[in-house]
């Protein structure tokens, strides 16, 4: 017996993602707006003291005062410099020392156990021997958030190193490719996605290594301002800061998966 099958045409399966991708976006702006709401409701209400958990009221006070004298923008490009050059030491040296692992394949079985334990340790238990070590200063900061993100990223790309498509690395061995050439032609190029899918991670984990490393050793930054906040009881400051690193992190985050598509709609 055979059943009927509808036929949907090209047109009508784009409108209906659209339609559906529409629905998403709109469900999610209602439940930031009742968030938001609600929070501000209950303040006003008394039913939550706005003193503690502040308000979006007072918050967006707070954000117009500190931009009208530039403090914000002094302390959020602190923060956003310090996890791009993070970042950046994460993805140099990550994806590097990755390919040394994966050229020297004897090397990678000895460290591949202490990658692990230097990943699986807690980092802010380095932090305070970071500051004896480097000192209160922006190299502390920028190591806390390198730290979280770098021994991740050498086990993730070495493992897409290794996991290449065994018949394309046969082929330019027939060839008479070189070891130079499997990196360059095969391995590497195989693995952007995968370099690419890290980096979605690591810039969140940058953030948080930097912000962890502002709450011991700065004097500026959106991690300065929540401790700062917090022991002299600004908590709107701390607040703010809080949102607008959710709001940070998700534009990071939305600028990388932009990349990512790019590179998926290209290759």
């Amino acid at each position: 017996m055979t059943y009927p099958v509808a036929k949907i045409s090209r047109q009508d399966y784009i409108r209906r993602n659209k339609r559906h991708l529409q629905i998403i976006r709109i469900a999610r702006l209602l439940i930031l707006i009742l968030i938001i709401a609600g929070w501000e409701i209950a303040t006003r209400l008394h039913l939550l003291d706005a003193f503690i958990f502040s308000s979006p009221s007072r918050i967006v006070k707070v954000i117009i005062d500190m931009a009208t004298d530039s403090s914000l923008f002094y302390h959020l490009g602190i923060t956003v410099g310090e996890t791009l050059i993070s970042f950046a030491f994460v993805l140099i040296f990550g994806t590097l020392t990755a390919v040394l692992l994966w050229w020297c394949r004897g090397a990678a079985a000895v460290l591949e156990p202490y990658l692990v334990v230097l990943n699986s340790l807690p980092k802010t238990a380095l932090a305070p021997i970071l500051i004896v070590w480097l000192g209160n200063n922006v190299k502390t900061i920028i190591v806390c958030g390198v730290s979280l993100a770098i021994f991740s990223t050498i086990i993730n790309l070495y493992t897409a190193f290794t996991h290449i498509d065994a018949d394309k690395l046969l082929l330019i061995r027939t060839l008479g490719g070189s070891r130079m050439d499997t990196m360059r032609y095969i391995v590497l190029p195989a693995s952007i996605p995968a370099i690419i899918s890290n980096m979605k991670v690591n810039i969140g984990l940058c953030l948080v290594g930097v912000i962890i490393g502002e709450f011991l050793a700065a004097n500026a930054g959106l991690g300065y301002l929540i401790i700062y906040g917090s022991q002299v009881f600004k908590l709107d400051w701390v607040m703010m800061s809080i949102i607008i690193l959710c709001i940070l992190a998700m534009f990071f985050y939305q600028f990388l998966a932009w990349v990512e598509k790019i590179y998926t709609v290209q290759h």
